[in-house]
């Protein structure tokens, strides 16, 4: 029989965002805040010493199962790292949004490297485990500390932050997605007209973050996200009004989250929302409940 883990996969909002400009290798260089919060998807990792190959399956028919999920590549990653000849199984069941800029894939994948990990006891060193995880994509590396963190670079090379006191987190997706690919090619045109050119060699500027409060939490992705869909710069700011602490697009969207100071002002907060819209209450997660709460067996 093979040996079987559960976890949860939790999903991340960014507590502000800011793109510095264009790099040579046609990435963007950002400073941005990842926040952990309660929302989860579910995992079960299997190993089988007697098996071949890797099995991803999802219960969202829209996730593929082969090459084309991040979940199969930090398998793949993985087995090659660790020399590991047996056969994986991956079960993703599914909570988060897809296109939603809450993580989703990034952290069925980190969750997934976490799984092996512990089903073998075989943990790669930290270096070692950040460079497997920036490889797949830029927010896998945050997942592997959880709670409150700092982002550089691309987003990848991460930065433990001292955790805020947990508040009530309003997560509101309105059904459509938004490519990461197309918002950062709208950024990128629009760092181009506002300076002439498509590289901006100011990587020493440090944007200023509220380091030791929840807000202003700034998004760089509002400003092209909101301009072609103003119901979310609506809901953001009936949010607000409704006594937020912070309201933001999380990541390059399509979720907006609201962060309030009591489950009370949540739930009247969440009556806002428009009908068809998908609502999940929830919770920022510091870093010891992340790590607490990750492995359900």
């Amino acid at each position: 029989m093979p040996k079987t883990l559960r976890l949860r996969a939790f999903a991340k909002i960014n507590a502000g965002l800011k793109i510095l400009g264009k790099r040579p290798d046609d990435y963007h260089e950002i400073r941005t805040i990842y926040q952990t919060i309660a929302l989860h998807d579910r995992l079960g990792v299997s190993l089988s010493k007697a098996g071949k190959g890797i099995a991803v399956e999802c219960d969202n028919p829209a996730i593929p199962a082969g090459q084309g999920n991040l979940v199969y590549r930090a398998c793949e990653a993985w087995a090659q790292a660790r020399g590991w000849r047996g056969g994986i199984q991956v079960h993703i069941e599914k909570v988060i949004p897809l296109g939603s800029g809450l993580g989703g894939a990034s952290t069925n994948a980190a969750g997934t490297i976490l799984g092996l990990e512990r089903l073998t006891g075989d943990h790669l060193e930290f270096p070692a485990r950040q460079k497997l995880a920036a490889a797949l994509g830029s927010d896998v590396p945050l997942f592997f500390l959880g709670g409150r963190v700092l982002g550089c670079s691309r987003g990848e090379e991460v930065y433990p932050l001292s955790d805020l006191p947990s508040r009530a987190c309003l997560v509101i997706f309105p059904g459509f997605s938004v490519s990461t690919a197309d918002a950062y090619r709208q950024a990128g045109l629009r760092l181009t007209e506002q300076a002439g050119t498509a590289y901006i060699g100011s990587f020493g500027t440090w944007p200023q973050f509220p380091l030791m409060s929840w807000g202003p939490a700034e998004n760089d992705f509002e400003y092209i996200v909101f301009a072609r869909w103003p119901e979310l710069a609506r809901l953001k700011r009936q949010l607000i009004r409704a006594g937020a602490e912070v309201a933001s697009l999380t990541g390059s969207g399509s979720a907006v989250y609201a962060l309030f100071s009591s489950s009370r002002q949540m739930d009247r907060a969440s009556k806002l929302i428009p009908k068809g819209w998908l609502l999940f209450p929830t919770r920022t997660l510091v870093r010891a409940d992340y790590h607490r709460e990750l492995f359900v067996d």
